[in-house]
């Protein structure tokens, strides 16, 4: 008896620790993939390639530097260099208009600051703000919360007594995702969510936006994940906010999906199904993420 109790109780430390090492695990940055930013350079002095080792022959343009990580190589090697760029704080100078991923590997995050931070600060003090995301903020304060973050990261002030309308914060939010290069919802992906804003069959949708959940890059899919569990806590307060799924579908629709080089009438008769989209994320986000 006493040893069966002692197997179950060996048993369920043992499980306890694999938890607690797996929440710790799951704290860390994961470790997302990332391509070079390969552009071409021209170097002064001898140079060697950091991938073949060989010397870089030529006096100007021998061959390409990595403008996020600073990685040196000739041009014909960048073609097979393993994607695994790890962005210096001392290249990436910007947060808002830098690409998602190269932010949260340079920061070593599993979000972008701006995101959780933001998040966090109206979860904290807005939700029960009427019209919140849909009413602007004072544009001149908002640009000044983004030179905020450009300039001191995740040191950046937004709390109420630097920015007491919290419309400013959401805008901030708002923004940084518009000035994305690539946008939350990437271009390759663009056109499988819109087929799928199409499909009237609810259950049909659910399946095919599962589906096109997996050709977000991981830390695009997080950052979106973390968005929309944000945005169903805010319908969660619909009484006060006056803020819809469908209301929120049609914020966030535009400013999370951009249509790549699409001509103007294909990109308007877009909008309602990006906020479609949009809507159905946020309304199964337990299911989907």
């Amino acid at each position: 008896m006493r040893l069966g109790d002692g197997k179950a109780h060996s048993a369920t430390s043992l499980t306890s620790l694999v938890r607690r090492a797996t929440l710790r695990e799951s704290d860390l940055a994961p470790k997302y993939e990332k391509v070079h930013n390969f552009k071409v350079h021209t170097f002064r002095g001898p140079h060697w390639c950091e991938y073949c080792a060989n010397f870089m022959w030529g006096l100007i343009a021998q061959g390409v530097k990595c403008a996020d990580c600073g990685l040196n190589v000739h041009k014909q090697c960048s073609k097979v260099v393993p994607n695994d760029c790890q962005p210096d704080l001392r290249h990436v100078k910007k947060v808002y208009s830098c690409d998602l991923t190269t932010l949260v590997k340079a920061h070593n995050t599993k979000r972008p600051m701006v995101v959780d931070m933001c998040i966090q600060e109206i979860e904290a003090r807005g939700l029960q703000s009427e019209g919140l995301y849909r009413i602007s903020g004072f544009s001149e304060l908002i640009e000044d919360v983004k030179l905020a973050f450009d300039r001191d990261g995740e040191k950046a002030d937004i709390s109420s007594n630097a920015y007491e309308d919290i419309n400013i914060i959401t805008g901030a939010l708002k923004l940084y995702f518009r000035e994305l290069p690539i946008p939350l919802i990437t271009y390759d992906a663009y056109p499988r969510f819109i087929e799928t804003g199409k499909i009237t069959d609810p259950e049909k949708r659910l399946e095919s936006l599962h589906e096109a959940l997996k050709l977000l890059p991981p830390a695009h899919c997080e950052t979106l994940r973390y968005l929309m569990a944000h945005l169903k806590r805010v319908t969660q307060y619909e009484k006060e906010n006056l803020m819809s799924s469908e209301n929120l579908g049609i914020v966030f629709g535009p400013t999370l999906m951009r249509a790549p080089e699409l001509d103007a009438m294909t990109a308007l008769n877009d909008i309602r199904y990006q906020r479609l989209v949009v809507e159905t994320l946020i309304t199964n986000e337990d299911v989907l993420f």
